[in-house]
């Protein structure tokens, strides 16, 4: 017979992957949107191509979310539902002005999910993990990014100061999106520090956990000349 506590562990922990799997499912969906549209700004073909390749692949990672909801027995847009509120609320407020803020977005703000992402999958059940991962790894696919914002930079410094204030509002305000989040979806909240298999974790762990994300913002920020 199955231990009480066991099964209620394990009904938490999947309750706690459809809510995993809602939020990337619609934070992928709306990152097609936006490249989607960022790409018709492009100044250039090479830049509108590469753009509407990364869209294309947001859309990719999507369907694959969206049909793994499926396979587990959940409705996706019932599962996605609960997290439009704090996306959409979050794409309101970091609105690029330009192109370059487009790149900025997508490459910063990406980056810094993709690897709050990744955290996360070290709690999760291997085909799970394997998921995440697979999602969070294509995000890096974005090497041009780098090389059209440092020569953009190059060609006029004077927008370097403007990027860099940029970054760290993107940072800021996926912090609080995150927060609120984690505020309103306690079993969510609870898989992020794997606390649904491992119950009385430290929260230390979190702490520990941010510094890696903002040591990675700091690495990206470099990599593209600017000041974190």
């Amino acid at each position: 017979m199955i231990n009480e506590s066991s099964a209620t562990a394990e009904r938490m922990y999947e309750e706690a992957v459809v809510e995993l799997l809602g939020v990337l499912a619609y934070g992928e969906l709306t990152a097609f949107e936006r490249m989607a549209a960022d790409a018709a700004l492009a100044p250039g073909i090479q830049v509108q191509a590469s753009l509407a390749g990364l869209a294309a692949l947001q859309y990719d990672h999507f369907v694959v979310l969206r049909d793994r909801l499926t396979q587990m027995g959940a409705d996706p847009a019932t599962a996605m539902t609960p997290f439009r509120p704090a996306i959409d609320a979050f794409h309101a407020q970091t609105r690029p002005h330009d192109w370059l803020e487009g790149l900025m977005k997508a490459y910063v703000g990406d980056g810094i999910t993709a690897d709050f992402y990744r955290e996360i999958a070290q709690h999760l059940d291997p085909r799970t993990k394997d998921l995440v991962i697979a999602v969070c790894d294509d995000l890096e696919a974005a090497d041009f990014i780098v090389e059209t914002v440092r020569e953009a930079i190059a060609e006029d410094p004077r927008v370097a100061g403007r990027l860099a204030l940029w970054g760290r509002r993107l940072v800021g305000e996926m912090i609080a999106q995150a927060q609120l989040v984690a505020a309103e979806h306690d079993v969510l909240s609870m898989l992020v520090i794997g606390g649904v298999h491992r119950p009385g974790v430290d929260l230390a762990e979190l702490g520990q956990m941010m510094s890696r994300l903002e040591a990675n913002h700091a690495r990206r920020m470099a990599a593209l000349s600017l000041a974190s």
